[in-house]
């Protein structure tokens, strides 16, 4: 197989690998959010079983999670897997993802000093108004660096998904790898993922320079 075919070859799995990037930050950026503010509840028990679950997803590797939401219904419930693999791989990366966005918007959160929430209230803002005009800008000016990391690493974390046969772009590589016994579709793979994290590095870097504004 030629060079040529091989990265015309791994780049029909690329749509795939950007499908897993795109998916997974579009679900758990606002789900992050929203685990975020259960974990900071006032009531015991919401906060602590958030906690709790937080802890599993941070403890556990990433591929097994992956394993046990695309095959995890068939032996507990002898359901039928997916057919569409997409669908539990986005979930796996979401949750997983989630938790993570979660802990980063909690301590953006936390470090917002309470004099502003006392000024907010003099000025009469209800607390919605409070933490989306005053609070939640500040928080992701202060979060992005953070955030950017996570993104980054999930541009390299979607290769995982080989571990449930979903044909992404590395997947396709290992194939080929394995049916050329070549080393090459690994270097190719490499290479895209350079580009890909160096495409994401400069979009976030961009961001990063246009929230300055809130500085």
């Amino acid at each position: 197989m030629s060079l040529l075919t091989m990265i015309l070859k791994m780049s029909e799995g690329l749509g795939k690998t950007c499908a897993i990037f795109f998916l997974t930050l579009w679900f758990s950026l606002p789900l992050g959010m929203i685990v975020a503010l259960l974990r900071m509840s006032k009531n015991k028990i919401i906060s602590s079983v958030i906690r709790f679950f937080i802890t599993v997803l941070r403890g556990t590797p990433l591929m097994l999670q992956l394993l046990a939401v695309t095959y995890g219904p068939y032996y507990l419930f002898h359901a039928n897997v997916s057919r569409n693999k997409l669908i539990p791989v986005v979930i796996a990366f979401s949750i997983n993802y989630a938790a993570y966005f979660a802990e980063i918007y909690r301590g953006g959160i936390e470090s917002i000093p309470k004099g502003q929430y006392e000024a907010a209230t003099v000025l009469g803002y209800s607390r919605f108004q409070t933490f989306m005009r005053i609070v939640l800008p500040q928080v992701i000016k202060r979060i992005m660096p953070s955030v950017t990391n996570e993104v980054v690493t999930l541009v390299k974390d979607t290769s995982m998904a080989f571990t449930v046969s979903y044909q992404e772009m590395f997947t396709i590589g290992k194939q080929i790898a394995n049916s050329q016994t070549s080393f090459t579709p690994f270097i190719v793979a490499g290479v895209f993922y350079y580009l890909f994290n160096f495409i994401v590095d400069r979009v976030m870097g961009r961001i990063e320079k246009r929230l300055n504004y809130y500085s």
